[in-house]
């Protein structure tokens, strides 16, 4: 079943007109499944970020489709993109982006509250997410006096409660230790074989990327190439790898 696809995709900053534009993304194709894993690399500057936001909807493409679920994008505008957003999609960020004046719990359960869910639904939500990702003890603790991976682990907890179709992730190993970022490369690998929740992270991190079921690589706003995992993730590392230095991207290996 397809949960997300592209049809050529192109954004450009700046005017045409005046020939001072750089184009980001150029004609990107791309079709995602439910149940998918899949990374998306490239070098610095290869359209990454740009793709992220414009596949969640925080920018808009210049031309071309992003449909989710059914539902184009392109024809969805203010609160009616906002409510998308927040039931549809989840998000993961490099820096966290927990409310350190609320405890773990109060955290993770933001969304639901907004979608103003009873207490019993929140409660039971809350216990069944915080035992997947081994997190029950420190629910009463706050941001600031828990570690990054226990972070990362509220936030990615967060990022499901309201049971999205896609988790979007920027980063997500980028301030961890390589410890913790295999911890949470786990939950995520727990998200898509124990919940069948789609997820779709940007990583410049070989590391990270070779969890996944496949690779997207990104080259001056177009896909390059992309790969598939066959078999032992050591093999699909090494894949990674070399794919990274074909494309002259810097690689990040704990």
């Amino acid at each position: 079943m397809v949960i997300l696809a592209t049809n050529k995709i192109r954004k450009i900053y700046g005017e045409l007109e005046n020939d001072s534009y750089t184009i980001a993304l150029d004609k990107v194709d791309l079709t995602i499944n439910k149940g998918d894993f899949i990374a998306i690399m490239g070098p610095s500057g290869s359209g990454k970020s740009t793709l992220l936001n414009v596949l969640s909807g925080i920018d808009k493409p210049t031309s071309g489709e992003v449909t989710i679920a059914g539902e184009k994008l392109n024809d969805l505008s203010g609160d009616d993109l906002a409510l998308f957003r927040r039931k549809q999609l989840g998000f993961v960020f490099q820096d966290f982006n927990l409310l350190d004046s609320l405890t773990v719990k109060e955290n993770i359960i933001l969304p639901m509250v907004l979608e103003k869910k009873s207490g019993n639904i929140i409660n039971e939500r809350v216990e069944e997410l915080a035992s997947l990702f081994g997190i029950e003890t420190i629910l009463q603790k706050y941001p600031y006096t828990i570690s990054g991976g226990q972070q990362q682990r509220t936030a990615v907890s967060r990022a499901l409660v309201n049971e999205p179709n896609i988790i979007l992730a920027d980063e997500p190993t980028g301030n961890l230790d390589s410890k913790s970022s295999e911890i949470i490369m786990e939950c995520f690998e727990k998200v898509v074989n124990e919940l069948s929740t789609t997820v779709l992270l940007v990583t410049h991190d070989v590391f990270a990327a070779s969890y996944c079921h496949k690779v997207v690589f990104l080259k001056d706003g177009s896909v390059h190439s992309s790969i598939t995992r066959s078999g032992r993730r050591k093999a699909f590392l090494e894949q990674i790898i070399d794919c990274q230095a074909v494309l002259g991207g810097r690689n990040s290996v704990f």
